[in-house]
Order: C-alpha cells, then sequence, then structure tokens
C-alpha cells in the first residue's frame, strides 16, 4: 500500500501537523460535523458547538492517534488495534466515518500547510489515512 517514498513523505511532513495536534484535530472534526451532521448522533454527550472542550479534547485524541500510527507506520494494524476494538465492539462507529474524518482532515492540512502539501504529499497522506481507516474497520468483518 505504502511505497517507501510515501512513508518518507509523510514522516517528513508530520512534524509540522504534529506540532498543531490539538488545532487540526479540532477543525478537521468541527468541518466533518459540519459537512457531515450525521457524524454527530455518535456524540451524543458532547457539546458540539465550535471549539468546545470537548471536541477540543477529542480532535487533539484523534490527532495523537495518528501521531501514533505515523511512529509506526509499517505496522498500523498493532499500532491502533486497541482504537479499532473501541470503536468496533463498544463505540460501533460506522466505518465510513473514518473515511468522512480523513477527507475533513485533509482539507485542513491543505488549508494550513499550504504550498508545503504539494499534490506528492496529499497523495501520500490519502493512502496513509486510507489505511488507517482500513485498520479501525477491519474489526467490523
Amino acid at each position: 500500500m505504502l511505497t517507501a517514498e510515501d512513508k518518507k513523505v509523510i514522516q517528513q511532513i508530520w512534524p509540522k501537523v504534529q506540532a498543531h495536534e490539538e488545532a487540526f484535530g479540532t477543525e478537521a472534526l468541527e468541518r466533518m460535523f459540519s459537512a457531515h451532521p450525521q457524524t454527530k448522533t455518535y456524540f451524543p454527550h458532547f457539546d458540539l458547538s465550535k471549539g468546545s472542550v470537548q471536541i477540543r479534547d477529542h480532535g487533539k485524541k484523534v490527532a495523537a492517534a495518528l501521531s501514533t500510527a505515523v511512529k509506526s507506520i509499517d505496522n498500523l494494524s498493532q499500532a491502533l488495534a486497541e482504537l479499532s476494538n473501541l470503536h468496533a465492539y463498544n463505540l460501533r462507529v460506522d466505518p465510513v466515518n473514518f473515511k468522512l474524518l480523513s477527507q475533513s482532515l485533509q482539507v485542513v492540512l491543505a488549508v494550513h500547510l499550504g504550498k508545503d502539501y504539494t499534490p506528492e504529499v496529499h497523495a501520500a497522506i490519502d493512502k496513509f489515512l486510507s489505511g488507517v481507516a482500513a485498520v479501525l474497520s477491519e474489526k467490523y468483518r
């Protein structure tokens, strides 16, 4: 799936993402909730207003999990096993939502990384996030 070049590109750009984990994660969630309101159903206990503490906290968790995945890019299944189990068995999140969040995150990255979000970076991040979504969805099968 990910080539050696893809992995290199991701690992080079990720420190710029990691430096803004909470902000980027929060904005990605807010974009997802706005563009895909059906995703709000999985957060009935959250204050879903823009900039709420709960969205910021969860956005930071999402981005931190992605940073963990980048560190373990050669073994995403192991790195994300706990999250995969949590989302499949406890939270029962529709796996489509992982793709929707990935799309929202890519918009956030494009906006904030600007010229650093080259077509090569976009393609590598897209493959990486698709891999993450696949791992998070594999317990549903």
